[in-house]
Parts: structure tokens; C-alpha cells; sequence
């Protein structure tokens, strides 16, 4: 009444890979490991960039961040591809040069503006 047990569905597959390779038969082929490998490198690599500060300059960043229809921390993160905190850092450096200023906003939630650039006050014309 005893017998042998009946194998589990990876047992049946690998004996049946061992029978094949035996008889001169492909074996199937495992997945190869680099593909994983390459796919976490890409992703720490986008990770990595996305905490280093854009190579923009000033205007750079307002001809991307001027289309928004509001310039938040998380929207101008989004837009750039960056991290937060790289977003926040970069919102505080074009604040500190009045590229933009806060419009709104609460408890580091702020809405930003970009400002409009001064025109140089024109010479009155001597009439």
C-alpha cells in the first residue's frame, strides 16, 4: 500500500530535464541572471541621477518651469525628473536669485511664480 510519492511540479521538471539531457535532447534553458543584474544597475542608476542637481542654467530652468500652470516642489520634481529635495534646493536657489517667488502655499508646500523680467524704465523724450 505504500508506494512512492508523487513529485512536485519543479522535481517532474528537473528530472525530465535530466532524462532529456541524457538522451542528447535541449534542456530548457534557465533565465539569465545578467538581465536581472542590468535591470537593478539601470535602476540605481536612475536613481543616482536623480539626486544630482540639473546642469541648467537660470534660464534654462524657467523656459521649463514657465508652462506650468502652477510651480510646485513636487511638480518641478516630476517635470526635471529629480528628487525632492533636489527640487526643493533648486526652487530656494532661482527664489534667492528672484527668478520665481512665493505666491501661496503652506507649511513647505509653497506655489511659486516666476517673475517677470524688469524692463529698463525708457527716456522721456524731451517735448
Amino acid at each position: 500500500m505504500g508506494g512512492t510519492k508523487k513529485k512536485s511540479m519543479s522535481q517532474a521538471e528537473k528530472s525530465q530535464g535530466a532524462q532529456e539531457s541524457a538522451q542528447g535532447g535541449a534542456a530548457p534553458k534557465k533565465p539569465e541572471k545578467k538581465t536581472a543584474k542590468e535591470a537593478r544597475f539601470a535602476q540605481a542608476q536612475a536613481k543616482q541621477q536623480a539626486l544630482i542637481a540639473p546642469k541648467m542654467d537660470e534660464k534654462q530652468l524657467l523656459k521649463v518651469l514657465s508652462p506650468m500652470k502652477a510651480i510646485t516642489l513636487y511638480g518641478t520634481a516630476r517635470t526635471l525628473g529629480l528628487n525632492a529635495a533636489i527640487a526643493s534646493q533648486t526652487l530656494r536657489n532661482l527664489e534667492a536669485k528672484n527668478a520665481i517667488r512665493k505666491v501661496g502655499g503652506y507649511s513647505g508646500h509653497y506655489i511659486y511664480a516666476v517673475v517677470a523680467p524688469e524692463s529698463t524704465p525708457s527716456q522721456p523724450t524731451p517735448a
